[in-house]
């Protein structure tokens, strides 16, 4: 369950969030600033659960991470995190630009969540208990 938390857990998370900023962005505020301010507490929330995963998958001891799981796992999720906090922060002053990066930190979001997806269904499929291969037919 360990790794199921490190490794599948997020994915679904990931495409919460990215639902979760359509949403925002769908809305009809009456404010800018409560539009930042729901989007800076999704980076920051989002940036605290990546570095709960982080330490997740340095805990787990079911499957090695090689570097393009922390790729796709934590640096990326992160950046995408880190650069929509920093963009909800800025979003009152600088309008247009910071629509870009919330645009684009969904984006990486969306391709995370479909490339981890793509990852385990993979490895489940290939990988058999026991680090064997699957029998040839």
């Amino acid at each position: 369950m360990r790794e199921v938390s490190a490794f599948g857990t997020p994915t679904v998370v990931h495409f919460c969030a990215v639902l979760f900023v359509s949403a925002v962005l769908s809305a009809p505020w009456h404010r800018l600033s409560s539009v930042g301010l729901a989007l800076g507490i999704c980076g920051t929330a989002g940036l605290a659960y990546g570095a709960l995963i982080t330490w997740r998958a340095r805990r787990q001891t079911g499957y090695a991470p090689v570097t393009e799981d922390w790729v796709w796992h934590v640096a990326l999720p992160l950046t995408a995190y880190g650069s929509l906090l920093g963009a909800a922060l800025l979003l009152h002053r600088h309008q247009a630009p910071s629509l870009f990066v919330i645009g684009a930190a969904a984006v990486l979001l969306l391709y995370v969540g479909i490339h981890n997806s793509w990852d385990t269904v993979t490895y489940i499929a290939v990988a058999q208990p026991g680090g064997k291969e699957p029998e040839q037919r």
